[in-house]
């Protein structure tokens, strides 16, 4: 069995993560690379901490099962194949999928709480941080929550200021400098996406048996 390289991909809510992924994966086979996502760690419904509102606050350390994430990612180093259901941000309309994840020679961590994570962070070979000025991530975040998953403005603006951002300044930015890697994405990444791909390419040919 080959020892995967375990990437972590991580920044503010909105910065470009899931885009940067997706234009990464595309450029290697289904087998060489396997994604997989915080987003689908998150703890239920009833379980989320509240504001002081008693409106559930997603966007915390809290509202994310970390244990069973890293144990996952565990799972995949040593050659298993890990199912997990698919989360669905409380969309009603959507269906949630079984997903399954393969073991490949690059593993890509997900999420804006990579690095805060130990259990996550210390299982990083690589760790990159997508960084995008903060009214850019707000316009993202409004056509992504309201047109993607369906929530009214008012309540993405509220969770914006009462909940994503005060998470960043504490949870997420102080971070940024433990990445290898920060990629600016307020206009495009393209060079920065070049530089990983031919980084991540070199190590699949490299990478050793164990």
């Amino acid at each position: 069995m080959r020892k995967p390289y375990i990437v972590g991909v991580t920044g503010g809510s909105a910065s470009g993560k899931t885009l940067f992924l997706n234009q990464l994966l595309k450029t290697f086979e289904p087998e060489d690379i396997c994604l997989i996502s915080q987003d689908n760690y998150y703890k239920p419904k009833n379980e989320q901490p509240k504001d002081e509102l008693g409106v559930e606050n997603f966007d915390t350390p809290h509202s994310f099962d970390f244990i069973q994430y890293s144990t996952d990612i565990r799972n995949i180093q040593q050659g298993k194949k890990v199912f997990r259901q698919e989360y669905t941000f409380n969309n009603p309309s959507a269906t949630p999928k079984i997903l399954e994840f393969c073991p490949a020679p690059v593993v890509v961590v997900e999420g804006i709480f990579v690095l805060y994570s130990p259990e996550l962070a210390d299982l990083l070979d690589l760790k990159i941080f997508i960084d995008a000025k903060d009214y850019i991530k707000l316009k993202r975040r409004i056509v992504r929550d309201k047109v993607e998953r369906g929530h009214d403005l008012d309540d993405v603006l509220y969770r914006y200021e009462k909940h994503v951002m005060p998470t960043y300044e504490k949870y997420i930015e102080p971070f940024k400098h433990d990445a290898d890697l920060i990629i600016p994405n307020n206009d495009n990444f393209e060079k920065a996406l070049e530089m990983v791909k031919v980084f991540l390419k070199e190590k699949i040919t490299q990478q050793p048996n164990i």
